[in-house]
């Protein structure tokens, strides 16, 4: 087991909890909207042995401090590799942070060695069709004050996925998301940074991908919503080399439910 080191940083928006394992090239993984860090213990060991790997939660999430108002996810990133003194480095970033890793990318090429984009989609894309049921319930719940409804909600949209019922999913998945999922809610995160961010990218990622540079992978859960995978077909479209791998058996958080096979996707 390589040792883990962790720490908080001051990062501009508050204090950023990170944890720091391995030597070699740098990797940081980013986490999805709706977890924290943790969501990567399945990668953890196993990416140390090829990396100097680092992760961190978000203002908002987890151990970090709480949001005291909006702020650009992609300015965070870029204050937590200035403070580690991170020139440049590999990112995972999974939804939410996919995006920012993408809208990163475009504004500091030179800072990106590559790119794996999970469950994401680029910043200015437009979903088809009707919103989910649960994401409009999710949000009604939310502005109740009723946050064990708001994490079912959470939960159904994105670790069951569309196409499964929650007794069909692993259930210590579904319980580690969830507590992960009730300290972003009790922060109220999402009122406070992502319903409305500071500064986005402009012009937004999804008519730039053009752009990138950087070796570049996506991954999407074949049981994700298909909006979600029409996102990451047009990637694989548009950024030159892309590659696009589709996880069988898999919503949103395709390295939470196969750990095995997403680690093996990836590492050389």
């Amino acid at each position: 087991m390589k040792t883990t080191e962790s720490g908080k940083i001051e990062t501009g928006f508050g204090k950023v909890y990170y944890e720091r394992a391995g030597k070699g090239e740098k990797l940081i993984f980013l986490h999805a909207g709706f977890v924290d860090s943790r969501m990567w213990d399945g990668q953890w060991e196993a990416f140390s042995q090829h990396y100097e790997v680092f992760r961190y939660d978000l203002i908002g999430f987890g151990q970090s401090d709480p949001a005291q108002g909006r702020l650009a996810r992609r300015d965070e990133l870029k204050a937590f590799m200035d403070g580690l003194g991170i020139e440049r480095a590999t990112l995972v970033g999974c939804s939410l942070s996919g995006e920012t890793v993408l809208d990163f990318a475009l504004e500091h090429p030179e800072r990106v060695a590559a790119q794996v984009l999970v469950s994401m989609v680029p910043s200015g894309f437009e979903f088809q069709g009707e919103p989910p049921a649960d994401l409009i319930a999710m949000v009604s719940a939310m502005m109740a004050g009723d946050l064990e409804q708001a994490s079912e909600y959470q939960l159904r949209l994105w670790v069951d996925g569309p196409f499964r019922a929650p007794e069909q999913v692993d259930s210590a998945v579904r319980e580690q998301a969830r507590q992960m999922n009730r300290i972003c809610l009790e922060n109220g995160t999402y009122f406070k940074v992502e319903a409305d961010p500071m500064n986005p990218l402009d012009p937004a990622a999804v008519g730039r991908l053009k752009e990138i540079s950087a070796p570049t992978l996506i991954i999407v859960g074949e049981l994700d919503n298909p909006e979600i995978l029409r996102a990451g077909r047009y990637m694989a479209a548009e950024i030159s080399g892309a590659r696009l791998i589709t996880m069988a058996n898999c919503a949103h958080l395709p390295n939470m439910e196969e750990p095995g096979l997403f680690n093996k996707n990836i590492l050389p």
